[in-house]
């Protein structure tokens, strides 16, 4: 194990702790018009996750994949459109998108070759980075947006269970 990985599953398993009691209202409750909803936090966090690694192995990604690492980017670090809507991402969606981008991450950032942490790719913020680059950023990523979940889940008006 890595300790890319290490740091990765504690950040990541806190974040969905952290939401995996919320029903969809509170997974799509805006803080404010611009804010993005936890469940669009969490789909950003996994696309991310799906964009790194897709690039890190070269592939091809499914239907699902693709719209996933377009979470990554668009509605988040530039004015396009989320590519999912608030009634899209019920809890059972997140939940799938979760586990989707976990299937495909964990074996690459648990045991990373000299050559996959040397690869460069496009960072989600545009900077060309290695593969080291982008396990640095997968490990810290969902800490990140895990202070951003709790503060929303505290805030005044967020919906009761």
């Amino acid at each position: 194990m890595s300790d890319f990985s290490t740091v990765w599953a504690l950040s990541r398993k806190r974040l969905v702790d952290s939401i995996s009691d919320l029903n969809d209202a509170q997974l799509n409750w805006r803080l404010h018009g611009q804010s993005l909803t936890i469940a669009q936090m969490v789909v950003h966090v996994v696309g991310v996750e799906v964009s790194f690694t897709s690039q890190l192995l070269g592939i091809d990604l499914d239907e699902t994949g693709a719209r996933l690492k377009r979470a990554a980017t668009e509605g988040v670090v530039n004015d396009g459109a989320f590519p999912y809507s608030d009634e899209e991402l019920s809890a059972a969606k997140v939940k799938e998108l979760i586990d989707y981008a976990r299937n495909l991450v964990e074996p690459i950032i648990t045991n990373p070759s000299p050559e996959i942490l040397s690869k460069e790719l496009v960072s989600a913020l545009g900077p060309v980075i290695t593969g080291e680059g982008a396990f640095a950023r997968l490990a810290f990523h969902p800490a990140y947006h895990h202070g951003q979940a709790y503060l929303i889940q505290n805030a005044p008006g967020f919906p009761s269970a």
